[in-house]
This record gives structure tokens, C-alpha cells and sequence, in this order.
């Protein structure tokens, strides 16, 4: 099977609960079928400078941000192909750029700060970021569950549902178990609608009567937040040598 390597859409996200979303599998039972992958668990590195400046420019909500991730769909050994992901947003449109390589190289490469082992525009875009920002290293494990619909009409609406996203500031490795601190409250749910244009009508009906508004979650963004909030409460807890409970 051909994996896609460049995309170019709109992705809009929602905050469900579990019973909006069974609602809404109902009603998508028309229109939508599950993909071949079914139910994944998908686990990312992120990678940042050591400053955080990739995360702290993403929450200030500006037109345009950038972000670097390596990706795998299972418990990854070292020989095992992985992908490595550009993702640039530019005025509400997602550009995404990826390839793949054996996870090993990949991070032989990114962590070294070696240009990747691959001749082409997507390797050239990424060997570019990495030498613009001069200082990335993985910053962020960040996993979750999903389940990804594809539309019956044949075009290229697609629904993500994420649930138990997870992170971690240690053991920043795609082959070690899933664990970390939750983003999301339980009993929630992610909804991503990713189209190249409009939302069919069924859709935006359902959204409209549920009073489900579109909302700016980003799970790395929102994972930068927790750490740092993390961080001034250890140290307002903590103060002249005193640990304050």
C-alpha cells in the first residue's frame, strides 16, 4: 500500500463526551466506514529546542507555526520503519510533509543533528527546519488512542476520534510502554474533522444541535502548558529550602 506523503487541509477540532460521540457514530454509520487500521495507538516524539521555542510560539495562537514529530503506529524496535513528520499551520490551512525511515536512523540522524539519509524535497524541508532551529532534541512522548473514519462518497472528509492522551517528560522512546500524565478529562473525547474544504450537511446538523463548538486544542501545546504549570507549583511549594505541602 502507498503511504501519502504530503497533505494539505483544514483540521478542525471538538471536545466530545463519550455519549456525544456514540451519537454521532450512528448517524456517521451512513456515511462513514472505519479505516483498515481500526482501533491504533499512536504513539509521537516531539521535538523542541531546549528553550521550548517551537511550543511557546504555538500557544500565542500566531497565523503561522511549525512542528517536528517522529511517529509510530506500535511499540517501535529500533528496525522498524517510522515516520518522521514537518507540520506547518498557515492561515487555518495544515500542511504536512513525512517520510519514512528505520526508527534507529531517524534518531541517529535528528539527535546528532545530521542531515536525514534520504534524497528528496520532503528530506530537504527537514534537514532545514533542523538547521534553522539549530538546537532540537526530543522534548515530548506524546501517545493516544484512535479510531479514523473515511467517507463512503469517496472523497477526502475524514473523522478522527483521540481518547486517553497521555504524555511524558522522560523516556522519550516509540518502543516503550504507554504511560504518562492525562490532557484530557475523563469520560472525553477529541474529535478531528480533517477536510480540504466544506463539512457535509449531516455533520454540521449534528454539531449544531449538540451545541458542539469548534475548538484550538493542541495536544503538544497543551502538554507544554501542564509541564510549565508543574514546574511553578514545585516551586512555589518549595521555598528557601522548605517544602510547603
Amino acid at each position: 500500500m502507498k503511504v501519502q506523503t504530503v497533505f494539505k487541509r483544514y483540521e478542525l477540532k471538538y471536545l466530545l463526551t463519550n455519549e456525544q460521540r456514540e451519537m454521532l457514530l450512528k448517524i456517521m454509520n451512513s456515511y462513514m466506514r472505519l479505516d483498515q487500521y481500526g482501533h491504533t495507538t499512536i504513539r509521537n516524539i516531539y521535538f523542541d529546542t531546549d528553550n521550548f521555542r517551537l511550543a511557546r510560539h504555538s500557544i500565542e495562537g500566531p497565523p503561522y507555526k511549525e512542528k517536528l514529530r517522529v511517529r509510530s503506529y506500535k511499540c517501535a524496535g529500533p528496525e522498524d520503519e517510522v515516520f518522521i513528520e514537518l507540520k506547518k499551520k498557515y492561515d487555518s490551512v495544515v500542511y504536512k510533509r513525512r517520510l519514512t525511515l528505520p526508527l534507529n536512523k531517524t534518531m541517529e540522524c535528528l539527535c546528532g543533528h545530521k542531515d536525514l539519509p534520504v534524497h528528496s524535497q520532503i528530506a530537504d524541508e527537514i534537514n532545514y527546519f533542523c538547521s534553522y532551529y539549530g538546537t532540537i532534541q526530543p522534548a515530548v512522548f506524546l501517545s493516544y488512542e484512535r479510531e479514523a473514519y473515511y467517507s463512503l462518497d469517496g472523497s477526502d472528509f475524514r473523522v478522527t476520534f483521540d481518547e486517553n492522551i497521555l504524555y511524558r517528560e522522560d523516556e522519550l522512546s516509540l518502543g516503550k510502554p504507554v504511560y504518562g500524565s492525562p490532557l484530557m478529562d475523563k469520560g472525553m473525547v477529541l474529535m478531528e474533522i480533517k477536510t480540504p474544504g466544506g463539512i457535509p450537511l449531516w455533520m454540521t446538523n449534528f454539531l449544531t444541535e449538540q451545541k458542539i463548538y469548534k475548538t484550538s486544542f493542541s495536544k503538544y501545546g497543551a502538554a507544554y502548558k501542564d509541564m510549565m504549570l508543574n514546574k511553578d507549583n514545585k516551586n512555589h511549594n518549595y521555598i528557601g529550602g522548605i517544602l510547603y505541602a
